[in-house]
């Protein structure tokens, strides 16, 4: 397919020689990545681009895997003036081949629109998400919050990032230590972690997005840590948030809309062929995004 297409060179390695070509890319879509972000997923997938003769990269995609089971298929972007020539269809076609070739499930996180197109590919709907938004200093203000009992919430620090990754595997479905860590690096002071009587209850992440500050992931046994958490990052946040927290969650989205949230958009998690998730919805509150998983 892409090579049918006149106008366009074959399809080639995104590497991080291409990142500040593909921020701009993202940021036209108005996505809420970084260069940080790019950088994180190249180094630990691999991302697939197509360049114009003139030499400006029009379209993207990354693939990134997770313990030998399963990838993610990630930043599927077309610049405005290339879409309708069927440079997503084909960027993804290619990521799903290389994916199954290795014996990967690929799994994405899709909106309303592109999972009419993913289930036309053999992609099955797992479960249903919500980003929720709130404009800048909507949600800085603190909401009661009740801890269950014998759990308390303390920062987090690098030592616990063994712990974090162990408690997170059995939930995310792999180990996704390397991410864990990053964000832990990238924004130590909304990094918490929940303990019961001594063991790991729940812990939140979080990142700074080109639009949003973006917490997440958010891992936890019960929704009352949940909340807890989500409390703790978002204190004292003076710009606009994102959070993408999964539909079953009542509670905690009943308790961000008491905070000023409302729904951006949703997402269908969707698998390529399987119609059972490898992760544990009723641990995952909050994604890390759709771009991570």
């Amino acid at each position: 397919m892409l090579q049918a297409i006149s106008e366009i060179v074959e399809i080639r390695r995104l590497t991080e020689a291409h990142i500040a070509e593909a921020v701009p890319l993202a940021a036209e879509a108005g996505w809420n990545q970084t260069a940080a972000d790019w950088r994180l997923m190249l180094n630990l997938g691999e991302g697939f681009g197509l360049w114009e003769p003139g030499g400006r990269l029009v379209a993207s995609t990354i693939v990134l895997p997770f313990g030998g089971r399963f990838a993610w298929i990630s930043m599927v972007l077309v610049t405005n003036a290339f879409r309708r020539r069927g440079l997503a269809n084909g960027l993804l076609h290619h990521a799903i081949a290389v994916l199954v070739e290795r014996g990967l499930t690929p799994i994405l996180d899709a909106t309303p629109a592109g999972a009419r197109v993913y289930e036309s590919l053999g992609f099955v709907g797992l479960y249903r998400l919500q980003r929720l938004q709130a404009p800048e200093g909507s949600q800085s203000a603190s909401v009661s919050v009740a801890l269950p009992s014998r759990v308390s919430v303390r920062p987090a620090t690098t030592a616990d990032i063994g712990a974090i990754a162990a408690f997170d595997a059995p939930a995310f479905g792999a180990d996704r230590a390397p991410i864990l860590a990053h964000f832990l690096e990238r924004q130590p002071e909304r990094a918490f972690v929940a303990e019961r009587s001594g063991r790991l209850a729940g812990y939140v992440l979080a990142r700074d997005g080109r639009a949003a500050h973006h917490p997440g992931p958010l891992v936890a046994d019960d929704q009352a840590t949940a909340t807890a958490l989500a409390d703790r990052a978002l204190a004292g946040v003076d710009r606009p948030v994102y959070m993408d927290v999964l539909d079953r969650h009542e509670t905690v989205r009943a308790w961000l809309a008491g905070r000023g949230f409302v729904p951006q958009r949703p997402f269908t998690r969707m698998a390529y062929r399987r119609g059972a998730p490898f992760d544990d919805p009723e641990r995952v509150f909050c994604i890390a995004g759709p771009e991570l998983g």
